[in-house]
């Protein structure tokens, strides 16, 4: 597979994606990523892509991915094309895997999570990423255990911009150090999985929480290793509880499922749009899902996403 021959890449267009993990429902945070990457994508006049990053099957819960879709299309958030799942990439990810290591820039590891945090001699960061000295990179040893696979980062900054951040630098080595691509079971690892699905689907537009600032160098990394397109970064403000701390997974969920959407998606949907620095006109309050997308579509302003959080009702 040639890096040139992925599908939907346009160099004049706009692609978005939003994409959940169906190990659990939607919640207000997803809620602001989703709306978010959404309202960039449609105001630049461009396509806004659904994937599900299925990846972890153990931790999916059954009916899960279609209650994630049926909650979207309550809000009137309607993607373009068909719904993309990481479990039907694996080819791909094998592929580019083996050009890493044909390249020479992968190794096997036989370190355990224990014996890492043991040599680290930094503290964990933000994504609880420890970094990895890189013990196994001179070879494998004898009788080892392969526990994973890893990728050699280099002794220098990667930056890139953000749209809400600027500029920003990252030392992989300090952070992450030399990080896994492929695990021992043979699962990929989500920070490979996720650059070569935006590559396939052409996304060149990433919106998302800030909480996956921390990993995006990591992504970009690799993204010049494999001579791919970088995409153009928005990192939104976190949705916080009313004591400033970051929400739960299992906070404030918004689930089709559970029917706690139904006769409050104008509500929540106003609610996020504000979070987000847009200002609604009142006479749009009691108007539906679809009509407050459209007019926040043509109105939205970037410039006026806030720099910190706030708690969002659910």
């Amino acid at each position: 597979m040639s890096a040139d021959n992925r599908e939907g890449h346009s160099d004049r267009h706009v692609v978005g994606r939003f994409a959940p993990s169906p190990t659990g429902a939607l919640h207000t945070g997803s809620l602001v990523a989703a709306v978010g990457s959404y309202l960039m994508a449609k105001h630049s006049g461009g396509r806004w892509l659904l994937r599900l990053d299925d990846l972890d099957t153990q931790r999916q819960i059954p009916g899960m991915a279609d209650d994630i879709m049926r909650t979207l299309e309550s809000f009137g958030l309607l993607w373009d094309g068909e719904v993309a799942r990481q479990s039907g990439h694996l080819k791909e990810y094998q592929y580019f895997f083996e050009s890493l290591q044909q390249a020479g820039m992968v190794y096997q590891c036989g370190c355990s999570r224990k014996e890492i945090a043991r040599s680290a001699s930094a503290p964990h960061n933000e994504d609880d990423c420890i970094p990895y000295l890189g013990t196994c990179r001179g070879g494998a040893k004898e009788d080892m255990v392969t526990r994973s696979w890893r990728v050699i980062v280099p002794e220098e900054e990667i930056c890139f911009s953000d749209h809400r951040k600027g500029r920003l630098c990252q030392m992989l080595p300090a952070v992450c150090g030399d990080f896994i691509l492929k695990r021992g079971d043979g699962e990929f690892a989500y920070q490979l999985a996720v650059v070569v699905d935006d590559y396939l689907a052409g996304v060149n537009q990433v919106v998302r929480g800030e909480d996956l600032l921390a990993s995006t160098p990591r992504q970009i990394y690799l993204q010049r290793l494999l001579g791919f397109p970088e995409p153009e970064y928005c990192h939104l403000p976190l949705v916080v509880g009313p004591d400033g701390s970051k929400l739960s997974k299992r906070d404030h969920l918004i689930s089709h499922q559970l029917g706690n959407v139904v006769g409050r998606d104008q509500e929540l949907l106003i609610a996020t749009l504000r979070f987000l620095g847009q200002n609604l006109p009142q006479e749009l309050v009691d108007c539906s899902c679809s009509d407050i997308l459209e007019w926040s579509v043509s109105h939205f302003k970037r410039v006026q996403i806030p720099d910190h959080g706030d708690a969002v009702a659910a």
